[in-house]
């Protein structure tokens, strides 16, 4: 099959390149629209108890709470000064009325004297404007933030704008702003290192041919999603990033083995075929693995989850159709031009035989291979020591304290919470649904005030059939004192009359997300993982080695999560890195390291055990072909993983935490398997288990043979070797 594509793709290559070049201008036009046209959030379940009460709310009683504050500080004026009263007034007054709903100041003499002094700072040099936005949906209140942003900068004054608007904005801003630098950071950083790779320039620009279209392919369908489902910014973000790290990986093996294969042969038409019935189905393969583990996070209620999968599918995808078909076309082009533009690059060269037994990863692997135990024990020692920080995990949530210590909207709002008077209250909003009598209210808030950790709470809004309850605390939305208290208001009898009573607020909405996600893992992962065995087993016709690749998989999953928690929550990283630690970690980006990690490692698994297959199907010796697949991919394999981590790395620049967890969280999870797995885990694990590798039972060998993705260079000699599978010669 595949080198029937590979045949085709030589015929038709000025066809294929005409419809690219045709595609790539669509793209860059309309599929770079997605921008303006993807959502800032997506955290929230949607069926959760806190998004319905939400809801609820606003439908029955409308929109009436702070989406964004606007606080001034002058250290010379006092807020009572005509100079400081004149510029916050300026700002007021010049706000448009079809942008904002409502506005509350110091300024408005209808307020009571005490809810006045209340929006002056305790040592009266700064104040507060609290804006409620007009529009029916959170889409349009943050089109109507976009819209008066700039006017609410106030003259000489200090201007700090937050709130949960102006944070969730300042998040989504600045990702995109870092998304971007990071590409700009390691696109030269890569073309440089593939240049060194392949020992030359235009061989190097074919890779990051690949995934310049993948980019823009994956762009051009979630722009078409937009239009059937919610696409969160943040997707868009991770999906480019990962996108170009995987089209260098694939589009690195495909080169690497076109030229290996030209110098063979001699030919283009000969060695086109062959490159693709062999990289090009490991590339096929390993993208599928990706994008299985993309599609476990379909399984997950958040629109933020489900649209990175939608993303991380949409560019694997193109990553493969861009591999697997426009780059075979290019290189069919460019035939034996692949080596033009040569560097001179000192290097030493072993080849044939010699390489395969006396190369640096063949010795390794039988350096490994003579003492399988003591290698196993050691580094499953090591993954177990990595993965002990798992158990210190303390859930949290995304807010302001994932921005930079100077961003606007962070200081604004710690601003709130240590300078006003009562600025560091939170709320709980909760909706109690039914005819429910005055004073049955006032008795469920003073109930609902009396718990622990609630400051206050109050009867807000009424209407037919329905109220609104909100109860104040103090402290952050993670705390456990915070969580506490939601449970305890869940727990606490309704007032006589209620129908339901549904709590909601960002604590609220932070519990119901955890166990969103909580409940979502097990099907996820016995979607991923019973798909990646079925996969392998396609693959390579064991059940033997697809059960180890995953328990690998697993165990180096398991370890690369133990340094995020213990870098990122606990601190340990925080002065290399640059920044505050949280104490807490959002779950939903440990998920996400988790399953796209998952991925990674059955791909590089993957590309090494086919290349250990390809030699066993040809010599029946099973050491032999662990060192001499080591050996041929040691290097392509440890270069692709080097310029992933770059990409990833890149990311990690980023002055959001949450980019900076998931780019060097899932570096790490490619360096952990790049290295101690793929170098010292599977060589031992192969040598141990000898002959099993490769056993299969009697039913399942003749549904292979029916159902099997098996295909070389040379069909013969593999329909003849398969029958060194069959009886597990080692």
């Amino acid at each position: 099959m595949f080198s029937t594509l590979g045949a085709l793709t030589h015929r038709a290559r000025l066809w294929i390149l005409a419809f690219t070049a045709l595609f790539v201008a669509f793209a860059a036009i309309w599929g770079t629209g997605l921008f303006n046209e993807v959502s800032d959030g997506g955290f929230e379940s949607p069926n959760a108890e806190s998004t319905r009460a939400g809801e609820v709310i606003e439908e029955e009683l409308g929109h009436d709470a702070v989406d964004v504050i606007a606080l001034y500080r002058s250290d010379d004026l006092r807020a009572d000064d005509e100079e400081f009263t004149s510029a916050v007034r300026d700002v007021v007054d010049g706000l448009p009325e079809d942008e904002v709903a409502s506005v509350t100041s110091y300024l408005d003499e209808r307020l009571p004297e005490p809810q006045r002094a209340a929006l002056i700072s305790e040592d009266q040099h700064a104040t507060y404007v609290a804006i409620t936005l007009a529009g029916d949906s959170k889409e349009e209140r943050m089109d109507s933030f976009a819209a008066i942003e700039e006017d609410l900068e106030a003259d000489g004054l200090r201007t700090y704008v937050g709130g949960p608007v102006g944070v969730e904005a300042e998040l989504s801003a600045k990702a995109e702003s870092d998304v971007v630098r990071a590409e700009l950071i390691s696109l030269p950083i890569l073309l440089l290192l593939l240049v060194a790779i392949f020992g030359g320039v235009v061989a190097a620009l074919m890779p990051l041919a690949v995934g310049g279209l993948a980019i823009l392919g994956s762009l051009t369908l979630l722009r078409a999603l937009t239009h059937v489902t919610e696409v969160s910014v943040f997707a868009v973000n991770v999906a480019t990033i990962l996108g170009l790290g995987l089209a260098i990986d694939y589009g690195l093996f495909l080169v690497s083995r076109f030229r290996e294969e030209l110098d063979r042969t001699g030919d283009v038409g000969r060695a086109l075929p062959v490159t693709l019935a062999t990289a090009g189905r490991t590339v096929a393969f390993s993208g599928v693995t990706v994008l299985i583990a993309f599609a476990g996070l379909l399984f997950f209620p958040q629109p933020i989850m489900r649209s990175i999968g939608l993303g991380g599918i949409a560019v694997v995808l193109f990553d493969l159709i861009a591999a697997l078909v426009v780059l075979p076309a290019l290189l069919s082009l460019i035939g034996r031009r692949i080596d033009a533009l040569r560097l001179s690059l000192p290097r030493r060269t072993v080849t044939g035989a010699v390489a395969e037994r006396a190369g640096a990863w063949a010795r390794l692997a039988h350096s490994v291979m003579r003492r399988p135990v003591l290698y196993l024990l050691a580094v499953v020692v090591v993954l177990g020591t990595f993965a002990a920080a798992l158990t210190s995990y303390q859930v949290g949530s995304t807010d302001q304290r994932y921005l930079p210590e100077d961003s606007p909207s962070r200081v604004a709002t710690e601003m709130m919470s240590e300078d006003f008077p009562s600025g560091g209250a939170n709320t709980l909003e909760i909706a109690v649904l039914g005819p429910v009598e005055e004073a049955e209210l006032a008795d469920y808030a003073e109930r609902l005030g009396g718990l622990d950790g609630a400051v206050s709470a109050a009867v807000q809004r009424t209407g037919e059939d329905i109220a609104e309850v909100s109860v104040g605390y103090e402290g952050e939305v993670d705390d456990e004192a915070t969580t506490e208290l939601v449970r305890e208001v869940r727990a606490e009898a309704g007032p006589e009359g209620a129908e339901e009573v549904l709590v909601g607020g960002t604590a609220a909405r932070q519990i119901d997300n955890v166990e969103a996600i909580v409940d979502a893992v097990p099907a996820t992962l016995v979607f991923v993982v019973a798909a990646t065995l079925v996969l392998l087993f396609l693959a390579f016709g064991s059940i033997v080695l697809p059960l180890k690749a995953v328990v690998m998989g697993l165990l180096s999953l398991g370890a690369s999560l133990g340094v995020v928690i213990w870098g990122f929550q606990e601190g340990h990283l925080a002065g290399v890195l640059g920044f505050e630690p949280v104490g807490t970690l959002d779950p939903t980006y440990l998920v996400l390291i988790l399953i796209v990690a998952f991925g990674l490692a059955m791909d590089y698994e993957l590309f090494l055990l086919s290349r250990v297959r390809e030699e066993f199907l040809r010599t029946g010796d099973n050491p032999h072909s662990v060192a001499v697949g080591l050996q041929r991919t040691g290097r392509i394999i440890t270069s692709a993983a080097l310029l992933l981590v770059v990409v990833l790395a890149a990311m990690g620049t980023s002055e959001l935490l949450f980019l900076k967890v998931i780019g060097l969280g899932l570096a790490m999870a490619v360096v952990v398997d790049a290295t101690l797995v793929r170098a010292l885990l599977v060589p031992a694990t192969m040598r141990l288990l000898g002959r099993a590798n490769w056993w299969l039972p009697g039913p399942l060998r003749r549904l292979h043979d029916r159902v099997g993705i098996t295909e070389s260079e040379e069909a013969p000699e593999e329909a003849r070797s398969e029958e060194l599978v069959r009886s597990g010669r080692s």
